[in-house]
């Protein structure tokens, strides 16, 4: 009895043990189910996608990569909202961090009369020392260097930049140069409008490949002394040996007036400093207007003095008349000089001359009169140091009745004939007439000017020059676009073929070679791709070989004849760019073929290349665009296989 009473109460308390046991684990259950739906509910609303929750108990364990050491704190920050924070565990990871941007290297290379100045951020492997030395030797002094090194590797095409830079800048005395990887920008001031366009031919064609250029070259306006004018209307027509003006508006008016004087052509008015008097286009245009009325004749501004020379057989009564009324009402400072020619009897028509004339090989002959033996002399000696002293052959005799000034007006005729490639110069007592052909666009003008200063205000002269394009050392040269032209118009006539299956170039296509080697030799240092290619016919790798050997053979053909490649190179396209379809004979016969291709470079929008301004550009943009693009001309098929 007693037994039985012990184990009623004993299962008694086990089955209360058992039902606490199983409330516990539920209670447990419920608290990590709880805790978790909780803190994963906050993990979502805040865009925490990437934390995972684990509750064990009463611990909350967060796992997963946080994108940042904020995200992680974030993550913390949200669990201990939901749960107790002494109950968060953190088994969070971080996310690798990202490698950093290496710097953006640049140079800007400044040049002035002060010297050589540079400023930038350079890799440490370039040669520091050897870019002082160089620079050094071009300035003649010590450079100030104001460079920092970033120990970084070197970006491609950095090496080619500076180098080109550096050969760039003995040319450019006044010059800013900005230097990144792969791209050049220029800023520079030349002397002249004919400097400014050298320039840009001289430094488009050094550009290396590869290595984007871009050039803002300046021409300031030139100092004109005398500032001269000069406008005819004669047998000839009416026409322009010299137009200056000091500003646009003062160009037009200018132009505007000769065109109602009965000009018809394009005249180049130099606008340059040194007019003297801001009504220069006001005398000008009254002027012209009264030589209009004249109906002949020439105007002549030498800076203030104005000479106006009627047509011979102009009537006294209405020279006197529009004179008068020119002087009463030009601008103040403006004096002006009216000649009305006399009509030479028989008797005077046999005038004292000299004369000098310049053959197109170079030879000078001097004969007429001279004043004495020592002006003689001393013109041969003038003429030798001009022309040189073997090419001068003199024949002028002595007469005692000429002109005190006739040594000056001989001298300053020669210094005239200077200016030309070919042509003549006659003196009288009364005039100085130039005539013949020239290279120099502003060869007239020139002239002008020079007898307008040595000769003085009341002095009458003619120019007759002509400009020949050909005889110009820059215009004459082709330019490539006409070169390309060239190659192609000689292709057309025999193509450049080879022994089959061969880079062998045969012999019937050797005359090809010889005319596009003559082609090119005139045409300076081009970019130039030369560009084999084939048909489909075989193995597609062995056309690719054989389209490079190819093109090389004719680079080497090219090489042979003496014409410089240095800027020329040789590709193989094999089958790849067909022109005609491979499954006809005369297809076939057009894809096998040599291109010649124009390397331009690729236009591009100029920014600044400062730190400062490469800074805000890597913040906003860290993309770049390298390399240059080709621009093909139309090529000619020109191989067989």
């Amino acid at each position: 009895m007693r037994l039985s009473s012990l184990a009623i109460i004993a299962a008694t308390f086990l089955a209360a043990a058992i039902a606490s046991l199983f409330a516990a684990s539920a209670a447990v259950t419920l608290i990590e189910e709880n805790s978790e739906y909780g803190v994963r509910q906050a993990f979502d609303t805040k865009g925490l996608t990437w934390a995972e929750v684990h509750a064990d108990g009463l611990q909350v364990f967060l796992t997963g990569t946080a994108p940042s050491e904020a995200g992680r704190f974030l993550a913390i920050s949200t669990a201990g909202e939901v749960v107790d924070a002494a109950r968060v565990i953190d088994q969070m990871e971080m996310a690798a961090t990202r490698r950093l941007t290496p710097p953006r290297f640049s140079i800007e290379i400044l040049r002035n009369d002060a010297g050589i100045s540079l400023i930038g951020l350079i890799p440490a492997e370039t040669d520091r020392e050897d870019l002082l030395e160089q620079l050094s030797r071009i300035n003649g002094e010590d450079v100030a260097d104001l460079l920092e090194i970033a120990d970084y590797p070197t970006p491609s095409g950095w090496d080619k930049a500076v180098d080109y830079a550096v050969r760039s800048l003995s040319s450019l005395p006044r010059s800013k140069i900005s230097v990144a990887a792969d791209r050049v920008a220029i800023t520079a001031m030349s002397d002249s409008t004919d400097e400014k366009r050298n320039l840009e031919t001289e430094l488009s064609r050094k550009a290396p490949d590869g290595v984007r250029v871009t050039m803002d070259i300046s021409a300031p306006r030139p100092v004109i002394t005398p500032f001269s004018l000069r406008f005819l209307i004669d047998a000839d027509g009416v026409r322009f040996d010299s137009c200056s003006a000091n500003t646009e508006e003062a160009r037009d008016r200018i132009l505007h007036a000769a065109t109602e004087a009965g000009y018809s052509g394009k005249a180049a008015c130099t606008i340059g400093l040194g007019v003297p008097s801001p009504n220069w286009a006001r005398a000008a245009e009254m002027s012209i207007a009264a030589l209009a009325k004249l109906g002949g004749g020439s105007v002549t501004f030498a800076d203030a003095d104005i000479t106006l020379v009627a047509a011979e057989g102009t009537e006294q009564t209405s020279f006197d008349q529009i004179i008068g009324e020119l002087e009463n009402t030009l601008p103040e400072v403006f004096a002006l000089h009216g000649v009305l020619p006399k009509v030479e009897t028989e008797a005077e028509q046999s005038t004292p001359e000299f004369v000098a004339t310049l053959s197109p090989e170079g030879l000078v002959h001097l004969r007429g009169r001279m004043s004495n033996t020592l002006s003689r002399e001393t013109a041969i000696s003038f003429a030798q140091a001009r022309f040189g002293s073997g090419v001068v052959h003199s024949s002028a005799r002595l007469d005692d009745n000429l002109p005190l000034d006739w040594p000056v007006r001989v001298l300053t005729g020669l210094d005239a004939l200077a200016k030309l490639s070919n042509g003549a110069v006659t003196i009288t007592p009364d005039n100085i007439s130039i005539s013949g052909n020239t290279g120099d666009p502003d060869a007239n003008a020139d002239i002008s000017r020079l007898l307008s200063e040595k000769l003085g205000e009341a002095q009458t002269f003619d120019i007759k020059v002509t400009y020949q394009k050909k005889l110009d050392p820059v215009a004459g040269l082709p330019t490539p676009d006409e070169c390309i032209a060239a190659i192609k118009a000689a292709q057309k006539q025999q193509k450049i073929s080879f022994e089959p299956g061969s880079d062998t170039i045969d012999g019937g296509s050797r005359k090809t070679v010889d005319t596009i080697a003559e082609v090119l030799k005139t045409c300076g240092q081009i970019k130039l791709e030369i560009a084999g290619h084939t048909d489909s016919q075989g193995r597609e790798v062995m056309n690719q070989q054989l389209s490079q050997a190819r093109a090389q053979a004719v680079l080497n053909g090219l090489r042979e004849r003496r014409v410089l490649t240095s800027t020329f190179s040789a590709v193989g396209y094999g089958e790849t760019q067909p022109i005609g379809d491979n499954k006809t004979e005369e297809g076939r016969e057009a894809n096998r073929r040599i291109e010649f291709t124009l390397i331009k470079p690729k236009p591009i929008k100029e920014t600044e290349t400062t730190l400062e301004s490469v800074e805000k550009t890597e913040q906003g943009d860290t993309t770049q665009q390298d390399g240059a693009s080709q621009t093909p001309a139309q090529g000619v098929p020109d191989d067989t296989d």
